[in-house]
């Protein structure tokens, strides 16, 4: 082990501690903690891609940007009584993390602002919290809002005032309330202090890739998962951020190669994808690829929890993570919603750690598999509670928590709660499985069923294997007075009808095998996807209203009409049109690009572009196609 940047001590157990038994004695505050967290000063914390070579900037280096951009803010906003909330509207970004500090050096209170969220409950959010002004990176308020670019970095000395004493973090806004949640400077120790016994437990966690702890910018720092979880624990232990430019899939995996990154959290949505993806790639290398991959997957399970198991892991599915990640990465984390099986297995099996973990914006991270063994890992369990919190499970089945790091107040409604004092029900189901607790779903997202028994959509939408859907939905959306248990699928609106009616058959198949076909009483194909825009999960409530508004585009089969008739012919003829400047009525299925048609090698390949680009695939011009029916064959067999 080289220098990992732990000033005087000698191992990580040992500079936590340090660092934790420092925090408690110099005092439970925002100025501690800034203190604290800046104490390293030659430790790299933030880095970036600037074309072809990559930016780093120190904590010390850091510290003196903060300072100066604070002594331009208590300029600006020097109307503002100290203790008032200041609004920061910003991506991840190393002026997030300049304008965070500046706000507190001044004195004010940041509310951390959803920028998931419409303008509505944010604006609900400003009245309630009285926000005298927000800083942003390009969104304006009804307050005063100040853009970054105008608190310019002042190089005088800053005399700091009493530190703002809290933050104040929005819910994910995926029900029709949200609420504040504020955290003072002692919730804020006590979540660090539970991170230690993780710490202590699990070695992976804290393993490095040539001396150096990295975690990429993924989640946003306005959101709990990534404040806590990401932000404030691996700052105050001094670690470096990498800065993520876009959420592009190519843009997520190159930069966690060339950087080195190590740490990897994410909401399921993000492994669903990729996971999604690269069975993809796999199938489209052909039979023989996939069905080796099937095999070495199967035998991974087969040696199960063993040391040679994870020998074999590492040889036989080298390749794979090259194309993935690299070799980098040493722990990842998902959290924020349910996750299928499949992708924990695919993960878990292919040589990295992918863990659960379980908190919420009122009560900050509160657990965290730690085990090592992938039959742990994969059966989606969030662990034990971590130190100074506990966890019990009430008569109707929901989580309770109660802690230190529990927010010490929200605001819901405009009204405020304090909600430390005792257990706080999440209202999500849970089970405790020989010490291992497990999230079953919420409370609220259950359906009552036609025999009158509950049907919980988060445990009935996991068993669902489907080939050519998108998303699945249970909702139990109202028909007049009674709520019918809908499910919702989503998928390609150029689906075949072919596959289309291959897909209801093997659904309708298993719902049958559950014993819920007569619990379900419809089923809705749509080609809406059910995740939209900035959402990272499902929106129940969102799509409930937007089923009992009819305002999904429903997808049917068209039957056996002469000719290709479904929407990926019809769009096909229409590539072919625009590439030959003819009309798609003039386009047979069978007419050929080139004898039949007169096209050339430039509107071709400028036709093929256009449909990549459509379709999101990549159309091999080994294939030869060129007629409608060639393309068609061909796309519907990998979209």
């Amino acid at each position: 082990m080289g220098d990992l940047g732990l000033g005087q001590h000698k191992t990580i157990k040992d500079f936590v501690q340090s660092k934790l038994r420092a925090f408690e004695e110099q005092g439970l505050s925002m100025e501690t903690l800034f203190s604290l967290m800046f104490q390293e000063k030659e430790n790299i914390m933030y880095e970036r891609s600037a074309g072809y070579r990559v930016e780093s900037f120190s904590y010390g280096e850091v510290e003196k940007r903060i300072k100066a951009r604070a002594l331009s803010l208590s300029k600006l906003l020097s109307d503002v009584a100290p203790g008032s909330v200041i609004g920061l509207s910003m991506d991840n970004s190393l002026s997030w993390i300049e304008c965070f500090w500046a706000i507190l050096l001044c004195g004010f209170r940041p509310l951390l602002i959803n920028l998931r969220l419409s303008d509505e409950p944010v604006e609900g959010a400003i009245r309630d919290c009285d926000v005298q002004a927000v800083v942003s990176d390009g969104r304006t308020y009804s307050v005063r809002t100040i853009l970054c670019d105008e608190i310019e970095p002042v190089e005088e000395p800053f005399t700091t005032c009493e530190f703002g004493k809290e933050i104040i973090v929005m819910t994910s806004g995926t029900s029709r309330h949200v609420k504040l949640c504020a955290y003072s400077a002692e919730e804020l120790f006590y979540q660090i202090k539970g991170s230690y016994g993780i710490i202590r437990e699990c070695d992976t966690v804290k393993r490095h890739y040539q001396d150096r702890l990295k975690l990429l910018t993924f989640l946003p720092f306005y959101h709990v998962f990534g404040l806590a979880a990401v932000y404030i624990w691996f700052s105050f232990f001094s670690r470096t951020f990498v800065e993520l430019k876009d959420m592009k899939p190519d843009t997520i995996t190159g930069t966690v190669r060339r950087h080195h990154v190590t740490h990897l959290f994410a909401v399921p949505l993000f492994w669903e994808t990729v996971y999604t993806q690269a069975r993809k790639t796999i199938r489209l290398r052909g039979e023989e690829t996939e069905r080796k991959f099937e095999k070495a997957m199967a035998l991974r399970d087969k040696l199960g929890d063993s040391a040679l198991g994870a020998l074999f892991t590492r040889a036989a599915f080298k390749e794979v993570r090259e194309n993935l990640f690299g070799d980098s990465i040493r722990f990842m984390i998902t959290g924020g919603s349910s996750i299928s099986k499949e992708t924990m297995r695919f993960f878990n099996s292919i040589g990295y750690h992918l863990a659960d973990g379980y908190g919420m914006s009122e009560i900050g991270i509160t657990s965290l598999e730690l085990s090592k063994k992938p039959s742990i890992l994969n059966e989606g369990y969030i662990g034990k509670p971590m130190d100074g919190v506990e966890y019990r499970i009430n008569s109707d089945g929901e989580l309770e928590v109660k802690g230190k790091a529990i927010a010490c107040y929200i605001i819901e409604d405009g009204e405020k709660k304090i909600i430390n004092t005792d257990f706080f029900n999440t209202h999500d189901l849970a089970v405790c499985e020989n010490g291992h607790y497990k999230i079953l779903g919420r409370k609220d997202d259950l359906i009552v069923g036609i025999s009158g028994e509950n049907l919980n959509p988060n445990l009935i939408e996991p068993q669902l294997k489907l080939k050519d859907v998108n998303e699945i939905c249970l909702i139990g959306a109202l028909d007049g007075v009674n709520a019918v248990p809908t499910l919702v699928v989503s998928v390609n609106r150029f689906i075949s009808e072919e596959k289309l009616t291959a897909l209801d058959h093997s659904l309708k198949k298993q719902l049958e095998e559950m014993r819920l076909n007569s619990e379900i009483k419809r089923i809705l194909y749509v080609s809406d996807s059910l995740i939209v825009g900035d959402e990272f999960k499902l929106n129940r409530f969102r799509l409930k209203q937007q089923l009992e508004e009819n305002g999904f585009h429903e997808v049917k089969p068209l039957g056996k009409d002469e000719g290709l008739q479904d929407a990926l012919a019809k769009r096909l003829r229409e590539f072919f049109a625009a590439a030959l400047d003819r009309s798609a009525e003039d386009i047979a299925d069978s007419a050929d690009f080139f004898l039949d048609l007169g096209g050339t090698s430039l509107d071709y390949f400028g036709m093929i572009a256009a449909m990549e680009t459509e379709f999101s695939v990549k159309i091999s011009t080994e294939q030869n196609l060129s007629t409608v029916a060639a393309f068609h064959r061909y796309l519907s067999e990998i979209l």
